[in-house]
């Protein structure tokens, strides 16, 4: 009887592989992952959700059976540290918050979203990286402090230092020069008006005496300028006010020696590219020495520029004057001519240099045939 048993055992045995040689040979893969991980990488089957139907609990556990499925484990939330200040929970999809599981993710986007990596995240336009925006943007800054450095009547602190070289000066032909140091300051002087100061302090080398020689250095006659501007945004700003000269020349031959006052005006018009408008003023003597002449002179400056990129442009702003008291061929000097500039930074100080030539075309009795203006212009926007 043992043996018989023995027989019946081998026998079954034998049977059971013959008839299932194909899941003996090929067994259906399964995941095994850790006990510490949900995340289910191979199973492309997506659990039920909560209040599913038994049909579908029932094919799930069929596909668990199969070995197709690998079944998905709860997320316990109390691993969630509740003091961090998004909470990790909320980091996870919807479906997983609301499921409570993590189920196997694929790569294909969901039914019904036709969103693609290109709409998801759009390229900018052409040609507009984040170097040539900020070249762009520095290049209209240029242009817009050209234009403000450009208006004398402008609410802009500046201080220019102007040297004009005169060359041919006197019957020697000398060379004579004037540094100009011109301090700019606009003052807000109601919500409508603004008064901007613009003083000139020559520094002037005059040579002498005319039979050759030396020359003399010194201070000259100082000459303040008061211009009342209304506020505007209009492309024209025009000024008008007083202006002096005061006799604080270090020596006769450098200044006048009177008192002296006048009406000042000006206007300035932007159009475009194109920064133009002029100056003029004129003075008369009131007070001071008895011994030296009196004073009736007019000064008329007009002025273009021409704007480029990258802060460049022409300028032509040649000064005119007009000595009333002296004789018909002697009155006028009457310079033409031009040159450019261009308004950038020194370290983070902004400047506006400038070069122009001019020729007179009209002058009095040993006046220079020509002269040569070099100015650098500290800028100080708000």
């Amino acid at each position: 009887m043992q043996s018989t048993a023995i027989f019946l055992k081998v026998f079954l045995l034998g049977a059971a592989c013959l008839l299932t040689p194909k899941a003996i040979a090929n067994p259906t893969p399964t995941t095994i992952l850790p006990s510490d991980l949900t995340l289910v990488g191979k199973s492309t089957e997506t659990p039920p959700a909560q209040g599913a139907d038994a049909d579908s609990r029932e094919e799930t556990k069929q596909a668990i059976a199969k070995g197709s499925a690998v079944q998905y484990a709860p997320v316990d939330r109390s691993s969630f540290n509740p003091q961090m200040g998004r909470s990790a929970s909320d980091l996870l999809p919807d479906q997983v918050k609301s499921n409570g599981s993590i189920t196997a993710q694929t790569d294909a986007p969901p039914s019904g979203d036709s969103t693609t990596r290109a709409q998801s995240n759009p390229a900018k336009p052409a040609g507009t990286t984040p170097e040539k925006d900020a070249a762009a943007g520095e290049a209209t800054e240029a242009l817009a402090l050209a234009e403000l450095a450009q208006n004398p009547l402008g609410n802009l602190i500046s201080v220019p230092f102007q040297n004009n070289t005169s060359f041919g000066v006197g019957p020697l032909d000398r060379t004579q020069n004037v540094l100009n140091i011109n301090p700019v300051i606009p003052v807000s002087i109601s919500k409508d008006w603004l008064l901007v100061t613009r003083t000139v302090l020559p520094l002037i080398y005059q040579p002498e005496p005319p039979q050759g020689g030396g020359g003399t250095f010194g201070l000259g006659d100082i000459n303040p300028q008061f211009y009342f501007v209304p506020k505007t945004k209009s492309n024209i700003t025009w000024g008008v006010g007083p202006t002096f000269v005061f006799p604080t020349a270090t020596s006769q031959v450098l200044g006048q020696g009177k008192w002296s006052i006048g009406p000042t005006a000006g206007i300035v018009v932007i159009s475009g590219p194109f920064v133009f408008g002029a100056i003029a003023n004129n003075v008369w003597s009131f007070a001071g020495d008895g011994n030296r002449a009196n004073v009736s002179q007019l000064l008329f400056q007009p002025f273009i520029n021409y704007n480029f990129d990258k802060g460049w442009y022409l300028i032509s702003s040649p000064i005119l004057t007009a000595n009333w008291e002296a004789s018909g061929g002697n009155q006028w000097t009457v310079p033409l001519g031009g040159g450019f500039g261009r308004v950038f930074a020194i370290g983070k100080q902004p400047v506006n240099a400038a070069l122009q030539a001019f020729w007179n075309v009209a002058k009095p009795n040993g006046g220079a045939d020509w002269s040569l203006r070099a100015q650098l212009q500290f800028l100080f926007p708000r």
